[in-house]
């Protein structure tokens, strides 16, 4: 079999481009309206080379995705043992997890675009496993720190959803429901700000759930 020359050149780089390329398409335009033609004229590289590293559309759409939710993962399992390192108490552990996945988000619009078209698609690309783990690990985080039940719908999973929303729904609709309540999101620090009032809410909603935890205002989310 012949060598393709994109692989022989540099791999890893190519196969870096092209997640870059595809990741930056499929959240623009959709997986239908993107080809893997297009993907390779934005990453750089050769028209067949996107089918060489990753066979079909599908197979690229997933790794796309794999690569966003392991992204997510380290993000959980590093903000953790940062916490756990300094000896923080479940108050500041939980208010750098959330100010943490805050940041994470605003940092990636790819990302959120990606998870918006899957649910408005019904998420019928997004069969794989990779978003399921990234989400189990938060989810025992948040169990063994707060000491919540994480059985299926037990406390830890609604506060790990709850979490979500409030740090993913102002950054889809920065420009619809936002402006339309009286909230401005155009600045760091409009988004500093929203990031803290996210945090104390988060805090002040566990009062209830939650023996370990004793919530007082904040004016930082991240660990010190």
């Amino acid at each position: 079999m012949a060598r393709h020359p994109e692989k022989d050149r540099n791999p890893t780089r190519s196969r870096a481009a092209i997640l870059d390329a595809a990741e930056h398409l499929f959240a623009e335009r959709g997986f239908q309206a993107t080809s893997l033609n297009d993907v390779g004229a934005v990453a750089g590289v050769s028209r067949g080379t996107p089918g060489y590293f990753f066979g079909s559309k599908a197979d690229l759409y997933r790794a796309v995705l794999d690569r966003c939710f392991a992204e997510v993962g380290e993000a959980v399992r590093t903000g953790r043992a940062r916490a756990l390192t300094g000896s923080h108490t479940p108050h500041a552990i939980l208010a750098g997890a959330v100010g943490d996945y805050f940041d994470f988000l605003a940092a990636r619009p790819n990302f959120i675009r990606l998870i918006e078209r899957e649910a408005l698609s019904a998420g019928g690309l997004l069969n794989g496993a990779g978003h399921l783990s990234a989400g189990q690990e938060a989810l025992a985080a948040i169990a063994a720190e707060l000491g919540l039940d994480e059985s299926p719908s037990g406390d830890a999973a609604h506060v790990l959803l709850s979490i979500i929303a409030l740090c993913w729904f102002h950054l889809i609709h920065a420009r619809t429901v936002a402006p339309a309540v009286g909230v401005v999101l155009q600045s760091a620090e409009d988004l500093d700000r929203r990031k803290r009032h996210v945090v104390n809410l988060v805090l002040y909603g566990l009062r209830g759930l939650s023996g370990n935890l004793t919530p007082t205002l904040t004016g930082s989310s991240s660990h010190d």
